[in-house]
Order: structure tokens, then C-alpha cells, then sequence
């Protein structure tokens, strides 16, 4: 068995094929953790997991929601919608005993507005996260902590809460000296497929960088995840990702670390489920 502690299985990419993907992961003994963005996507997740006995859910406003602005990656395109955090409601749809953690959550500075005031947005993102760690606290699981170009500046907040935070760095591609920082607060760092695509000639740095992580990073806080449905692995490059291809991102950090993939397989789902306590799979 492997846990897929971070997809979005709920969303709009899957809506053709949904039953189709979830058949494929049984199939590839693979359990799911369905993360919310917004509200919406959130008690998708919910009603997705309460049907499905293999999936999980996390419910939480991601930062890049709480102002609207054009998103242009490689594998989407959007406007994001801007949303408020409603804490009340949010708690509401936490009481559902499916519900395994708050997220995901953070500090995002590299989608904003070319016209925005930088300082404003990194408020009220910090202010928004603030909400969703007092959130877990209350509903008694662990974060799901995202951050882009803004490693330093979470540190900063984190350490400035003087408490213990549990959860887990979402699709870690900070470096080593960042990855300390976290693991020195008690967090997990999870591993999408970007530790197997290979380097970029006019920028190996990056990935020198989160390959030495993968390396140093102790073995009892590595999770690994997808991101589902984007980043597949190098193997499926090109194609939508699906939980299950979680599979390949084991593969190559058992490989770094030097682990067969039974040793491996069993150190990820003992750490999933130490983090994720509600899992009961």
C-alpha cells in the first residue's frame, strides 16, 4: 500500500474519468488525500472522500485564492477566483470524520498581480494562514503548508510563533539550508514528481538543490505525493497525473537514499500515517 498524501482527484481535470482513476488506484493499491484550494474544491473533497473508503480529505484556501489573478503554468491556465477565508465554515466542514488535515495553505509570491502592492498581498496571506493553523489546532490535524518563493519568508513566520507546527511542506523544492529550518519545527517535507525530472541545462541549480535535500532530509520525515493532476513523473511526462503514479516519486527517493522499494514503501506509509493519524487504512 502507498498514500497519495496530496491530490486533487476532485478536481475538473478528472470529472470525465473520475470513477475510471479511483478504479486504477485500487487497483495500484494506492490511498488518496484529496486536498481542497478554495471552498468549493474543499467540500468537493469531502463528499469525494465520504463515498470512497480509500480517500481522504483536506479542506483548506490556498493563497493563491485570495485575490484574483491570471495563472500560465505548463499544465493549466486559469483566473483564480479571489475568496475570503470563512473560519466558521471551514470548521463546519471539518467536522466530517473523513477530513484528515487543513490545507493547503501558505504564502505564495509567484503568482500575483503585476499591479498589486506585494506587501499587502504577503499580509493578507500570512494573515489567512494564521486563520488555517488555528483551524487545525481546533479540528486536531496537521497542515498541508504551501510555498512558492517564499521559503524564507514562512521560516520567518513560523519561528515567530514561538509553538510547535505539525505538518507537512507541500511539494518541497526549497534547498537544504530552508529544509533544516522546517524539519528543525517538526515538519515534514513531501516530494512531488519533480524529483524525477531531470535538470535544466540553463538552470540545474534548482534541482541540484532539492536532490541534495532528498538525500540529507532524515528518513522518518519524507512523504511522497503528486500533486494530481499535475507534475507526473519523468515517466509520464506529458500526460495528467494520476495518485497513483506516486509510485515512480517513491522510486526515485528510494533510490537517492539508497533503499530497496519494500524498505521504502514501508517507511513512506508508517510516515503518512503518523502525520496523518486519521487515516485508518
Amino acid at each position: 500500500m502507498i498514500i497519495d498524501t496530496h491530490c486533487h482527484i476532485q478536481f475538473r481535470g478528472y470529472d470525465n474519468d473520475r470513477a475510471e482513476v479511483i478504479k486504477r488506484c485500487r487497483e495500484k493499491n494506492t490511498i488518496m488525500n484529496a486536498v481542497g484550494t478554495q471552498f468549493d474544491t474543499s467540500r468537493a473533497a469531502v463528499e469525494l472522500a465520504e463515498a470512497n473508503p480509500d480517500i481522504y480529505a483536506t479542506i483548506g484556501l490556498h493563497p493563491i485564492h485570495l485575490f484574483s489573478t491570471h495563472v500560465d503554468e505548463e499544465e493549466s491556465s486559469f483566473e483564480s477566483r479571489e475568496e475570503k477565508f470563512d473560519y466558521d465554515t471551514y470548521l463546519k466542514l471539518g467536522q466530517s470524520k473523513k477530513v484528515i488535515g487543513v490545507g493547503e495553505c501558505g504564502l505564495e509570491l509567484f503568482h500575483i498581480p503585476p499591479e498589486a502592492d506585494r506587501g499587502v498581498i504577503l499580509t493578507r496571506q500570512k494573515e489567512t494562514f494564521l486563520l488555517q493553523v488555528k483551524l487545525a489546532k481546533e479540528l486536531n490535524v496537521p497542515l498541508v503548508i504551501h510555498i512558492r518563493e517564499a521559503y524564507d519568508e514562512m521560516l520567518e513566520l513560523l519561528n515567530g510563533l514561538n509553538k510547535q507546527i505539525n505538518g507537512v511542506v507541500h511539494c518541497y523544492s526549497g534547498n537544504w539550508r530552508q529544509a533544516q529550518g522546517f524539519l528543525d519545527l517538526g515538519l515534514y517535507l513531501g516530494f512531488t514528481g519533480v524529483v524525477t525530472f531531470p535538470a535544466k541545462k540553463t538552470n540545474p541549480q534548482p534541482t541540484i538543490d532539492l536532490l541534495e535535500v532528498v538525500k540529507n532530509a532524515p528518513l522518518d520525515r519524507i512523504l511522497v505525493e503528486t500533486d494530481s493532476p499535475y507534475l507526473a513523473p519523468q515517466a509520464f511526462r506529458g500526460e495528467r497525473c494520476e495518485p497513483w503514479m506516486t509510485i515512480e516519486n517513491l522510486r526515485k527517493v528510494a533510490e537517492i537514499k539508497g533503499l530497496d522499494m519494500a524498505e521504502a514503501t514501508k517507511i513512506a506509509l508508517a510516515n503518512s500515517k503518523k502525520l496523518f493519524t486519521k487515516i485508518t487504512v
